[in-house]
Parts: C-alpha cells; structure tokens; sequence
C-alpha cells in the first residue's frame, strides 16, 4: 500500500493537516482515538466513509513521520 494514495495534505483542507483521502477527518483525530484506545472497528462505526485501509495508512505515516531525527531545545 502507498500511504500517499491514502493520505493527503492540501493547505486548503483542515488548514494542511494531513487528512485521510481529501476528506476532512484528520491523521490527528485517528490517532487520537487510537491513542485512547479505541479499536479500529470502533472508528469504522463512528466514520462509515472510512475503509480499514484507511487507518492501516494513519498508523504507517506517523511511523514514517518518526524517522525523522529530532531535537529537543530547551527555551529560555
């Protein structure tokens, strides 16, 4: 699977978030209620334009999003 066919980031849309196929329901808000503990099933009820696939995509680009190297600055 291609994230990208899955996810997109349009400054028009939810102000360049990165969303899930043009819509409106952002990578944020998935891994939100993932991050509480929803499941993936649970997200499908609340989100019925949403495919499996869709989440499977969310979870890949945030792993992508970490291989990143970071810094952490300590401001004054």
């Amino acid at each position: 699977m291609n994230v990208l066919d899955r996810i997109s980031i349009d400054p028009l849309i939810c102000n360049g978030r990165p969303v899930i196929r043009g819509k409106r329901i952002t990578v944020q808000n998935i891994l939100g209620y993932l991050a509480e503990g929803d499941s993936k099933e649970d997200i499908l009820n609340q989100y019925p334009t949403l495919e499996s696939e869709d989440i499977d995509a969310v979870l890949r680009f945030a792993a992508a999003m970490m291989e990143a190297k970071y810094e952490i600055k300590q401001l004054a």
